[in-house]
C-alpha cells in the first residue's frame, strides 16, 4: 500500500524542469539583437528612404507649382506652407498623418511576427528556447521603436528642408498671428508625440493580426484597411455622437496645437481612447499567442 501511495504522491507533484546551465529566460532574444535584425531588412530601408524623400518631393512641388493657394474665402495651414521651416514641417505632418504614416506603423507592427511564421522560423525561435511572452515583448518594443522613428523622421527632415528652402522663422497660424520659433518647436514636438499615440491603435491592431496569421501582407493590409474604414465611418454624420468612439475622429486633434492658445482637451480625449484600444488589443495578442499551437 505504501508503494501505491508513493506513486500517487509523485504523480500529484509536478516533475522539476531541467534547465541548462547559464540559461536565463530574460536574456533570450535581446531587444538590440531584434533591432539589428529589423534594421537590416529591406522593407525598413525602403520605408525610411520614402519618408526621408517626401519633404524634398513637396518642396519641388511647391517650387514648380508656385505658392500654395487655399479655397476662396478660406485660410488653411496649407496656405502658409512656404512661410518658414516650421510651417513646412506642420504642413508635411498635416498631409501625411491621415494615411501615409499609417503604412509604416502597420508595416513594422504587422510584419514582425507573421514574417517569422511565413519563413518557418518562428518555431525555431521558440525552441531556442525563447519564452513566448519574451519573444512578443522584444518584437513589440522594436516595432514601436521603429514606428516612432518613422513618425519623428518625417517632420524632422521636413523642418530641415523647409528651413533651408524658406528660412528659419516663426510659425504663421491659419487663424492669424504667429508663434515664436521656440514655442513653435515645442508645439511641433507635442504634435509628433500626439500623432504617435494616435497611431497606437493601428499598431496594436496590426500586431494582434500578426499573431493570428502566417501572412504578413494579411496583417499589414488588415490593419490599414480597418483604419481606413474607421476614417470613412467618421465621415458619416448620421452616426452622431457615436463617432467619438472612433480613433479616427480624433486623428487631427493635434491641430489645436497650432493655435494661439494651446488647448489640450481634444488631444487628451483622443490619446485616452487610443491608449485604451491599444492596451486591449495588445493584451489579446499576448493572450492568444500564449495558447497558440505554433507549427510554422
Amino acid at each position: 500500500m505504501s508503494t501505491v501511495d508513493e506513486r500517487a504522491g509523485r504523480a500529484g507533484r509536478a516533475e522539476p524542469r531541467e534547465v541548462a546551465d547559464g540559461y536565463r529566460a530574460g536574456r533570450t532574444l535581446p531587444v538590440r539583437v531584434e533591432l539589428v535584425r529589423q534594421l537590416k531588412r529591406r522593407r525598413t530601408l525602403v520605408m525610411g528612404a520614402m519618408l526621408f524623400a517626401l519633404p524634398f518631393v513637396l518642396m519641388i512641388a511647391f517650387a514648380v507649382g508656385g505658392e500654395p493657394e487655399g479655397r476662396t474665402g478660406q485660410v488653411s495651414l496649407m496656405d502658409s506652407a512656404t512661410a518658414s521651416g516650421a510651417n513646412f514641417a506642420a504642413v508635411t505632418l498635416f498631409a501625411s498623418a491621415g494615411f501615409l504614416l499609417v503604412v509604416p506603423v502597420a508595416l513594422f507592427c504587422g510584419d514582425t511576427v507573421a514574417s517569422e511564421a511565413s519563413w518557418s522560423s518562428l518555431r525555431y525561435l521558440l525552441a531556442a528556447p525563447v519564452p513566448r511572452a519574451r519573444l512578443l515583448l522584444s518584437k513589440l518594443t522594436v516595432a514601436l521603436g521603429l514606428s516612432l522613428a518613422a513618425i519623428v523622421l518625417l517632420p524632422l527632415v521636413a523642418l530641415a528642408v523647409g528651413t533651408a528652402a524658406y528660412g528659419w522663422g516663426p510659425l504663421e497660424l491659419p487663424t492669424g498671428g504667429t508663434l515664436a520659433t521656440g514655442t513653435a518647436t515645442g508645439r511641433l514636438a507635442l504634435t509628433v508625440a500626439y500623432v504617435f499615440v494616435s497611431q497606437l491603435v493601428t499598431a496594436a491592431l496590426a500586431f494582434w493580426l500578426s499573431t493570428k496569421t502566417d501572412a504578413p501582407l494579411g496583417a499589414v493590409g488588415g490593419a490599414v484597411g480597418l483604419t481606413i474604414i474607421g476614417s470613412v465611418l467618421d465621415e458619416v454624420t448620421a452616426l452622431g455622437d457615436w463617432r467619438s468612439f472612433l480613433p479616427a475622429h480624433w486623428q487631427y486633434a493635434w491641430l489645436d496645437a497650432v493655435r494661439p492658445e494651446l488647448d489640450l482637451t481634444r488631444m487628451i480625449q483622443g490619446a485616452s481612447l487610443s491608449v485604451t484600444y491599444a492596451l486591449v488589443l495588445f493584451a489579446l495578442a499576448f493572450r492568444g499567442f500564449a495558447r497558440k499551437d505554433v507549427v510554422s
